[in-house]
């Protein structure tokens, strides 16, 4: 019987690298990426449909309303979702998903899915990250400081998450987070059915055939 695949949910602070290391794992070793909605705009260089669907408010509000999201959380004024029907085909099929989300709509996973996987991502320390934002680029300062506010609060959930993964240096957290993913797929609970299948096959043995 082939393994169900496992739903990775991958979070951390905003400048994490978060998005670079779910590259690395989709080119490297073929995980599936579901792509989520958001109503901010997006960034120089992004589209619609790769990074992210790029809706606007009612678009957003009118698929909550339908109950087409698998989750769904608001993040800096800005609505973020992952939609249903992809995540669950593909985990049916035995493909690996992950899952970009913040640490709301992460929660809602897990109470949804107790079996999903849940990794923190940090950089080694609060000074890296600053340094991160700031090099990116992409926002003002002003917005930095709120993203920075926001990651104190958001230290506080790491302890919600069965992995923190360190991303010191990138080629060492890819390879390191899909050992973890790995590893997880032969895990007992994660096995029931192929347990159930064997101790069906010992019963023939208990009973003399």
């Amino acid at each position: 019987m082939s393994k169900k695949g496992i739903l990775t949910v991958i979070s951390g602070f905003s400048g994490a690298g978060k998005g670079t290391l779910v590259k690395e794992l989709v080119e490297r070793h073929g995980y599936k990426l579901s792509v989520s909605a958001t109503t901010r705009s997006p960034r120089p260089g992004e589209e619609h449909g790769r990074e992210y669907f790029f809706l606007t408010r009612e678009e957003f509000e009118s698929m909550i309303e339908e109950n087409q999201f698998f989750e769904w959380a608001e993040y800096v004024g800005n609505y973020y979702g992952t939609p249903k029907a992809y995540v669950e085909e593909q985990l049916r099929l035995g493909n690996h998903v992950i899952l970009e989300i913040e640490i709301q709509g992460a929660l809602k996973v897990k109470e949804q899915c107790p079996e999903a996987l849940l990794l923190f991502v940090t950089p080694p320390s609060a000074a890296v990250l600053k340094e991160r934002l700031v090099k990116r680029g992409t926002e003002t300062m002003e917005t930095i400081q709120k993203r920075l506010f926001r990651g104190a609060e958001e230290a506080a959930y790491i302890k919600d998450y069965d992995y923190i993964i360190v991303n010191d240096d990138l080629g060492t957290c890819v390879e390191e987070t899909n050992s973890i993913i790995i590893n997880e797929t032969n895990r007992t609970i994660r096995r029931q059915d192929f347990i159930r299948e064997l101790l069906e096959g010992f019963k023939e043995f208990q009973e003399g055939e």
